[in-house]
């Protein structure tokens, strides 16, 4: 007979059977009766491994939707290049100037040095276009122009983050060449291209009294009529702007050189101001390029 028949006496003895224990109605149950009452209630265990298996795979699914890093990416464009280096952009310092015997020509080359020396500026030399005839510059003795020295053109001029002008003084004011150019800049005033760009002035004279500070004074009209900001080197040049050893060119407004009668060429201390005019602008002109 099979075990717990109950016509033949079960191997186990009657005395080690569990007890009967009280329902939720309070009346006796057996063990055997509570099975199927377990079977009806829901199974929390699997309802807890389907939930987690539900997480897991909403998690794995994520995952999956998240960009994968490419070990092949694209180099940055020129524009976001420049932005996440800002070392890379060149700040652009145009020196325009006249020069009819060379003097002008010579500060000029040097402003450009200091400039340069100024880390994130590119320093360009532009001359102004010639008013006058090659048969009347021979008649002056006028050396040759420089052909390797570019002509600007009125346009060209809102490409600058900055600008120095350089000429020779004409009466205690600018030459006539530099004045022509001015007047051909109506298209800028009109369209407002060079407001808010720092300039400098450097000048040329023939003697002491010829208009070191007239020169660059009665220049300032041309800078305000356009709404640029003029930028004087003050007292930035240090003791020598003080010295009175040897007759010196320059002022606050800028740097300077005596020409005398036309062979007289610029002292080492004129260039080294030309010099530090074209670094303290640089640097100004930086720092104002870097706040736009």
């Amino acid at each position: 007979m099979g075990k717990g028949a109950g016509c033949i006496g079960s191997k186990f003895p009657l005395s080690k059977k569990k007890a009967p224990t009280e329902n939720a109605g309070g009346g006796p149950s057996t063990t055997t009766a509570a099975a199927p009452a377990t079977a009806t209630t829901p199974n929390t265990q699997e309802q807890q491994q389907e939930e987690e298996a539900k997480t897991n795979n909403s998690d794995l699914q994520l995952e999956e939707e998240k960009p994968v890093a490419s070990s092949t990416t694209a180099p940055p464009t020129e524009e976001v290049a420049a932005s996440l280096n800002p070392t890379t952009h060149k700040v652009k310092l145009f020196i325009v100037y006249y020069s009819m015997y060379g003097h002008v020509l010579s500060l000029a080359k040097k402003v450009k040095e200091g400039a340069d020396s100024v880390e994130g500026v590119e320093a360009v030399l532009y001359q102004v276009p010639e008013t006058l005839s090659p048969e009347v510059l021979e008649k002056m003795s006028a050396p040759a122009k420089d052909k390797s020295i570019p002509i600007i053109s009125p346009a060209e001029l809102a490409d600058a983050d900055g600008i120095i002008f350089g000429f020779p003084t004409r009466y205690g004011s600018m030459s006539a060449q530099m004045k022509a150019f001015f007047d051909s800049t109506g298209a800028l005033w009109q369209t407002q291209a060079l407001v808010g760009k720092p300039a400098g002035i450097f000048v040329s004279t023939g003697s002491q009294g010829g208009g070191q500070e007239t020169t660059a004074w009665t220049a300032i009209t041309q800078l305000t009529h356009h709404g640029m900001l003029f930028v004087p080197i003050g007292y930035t040049f240090g003791a020598d702007m003080f010295s009175l050893e040897q007759p010196r060119g320059g002022s606050p407004y800028g740097a300077g050189t005596f020409a005398g009668d036309g062979t007289k060429t610029p002292t080492d201390t004129e260039l080294a101001l030309a010099e530090h005019q074209g670094r303290y602008t640089a640097d100004i002109v930086k720092k104002l390029a870097s706040n736009n």
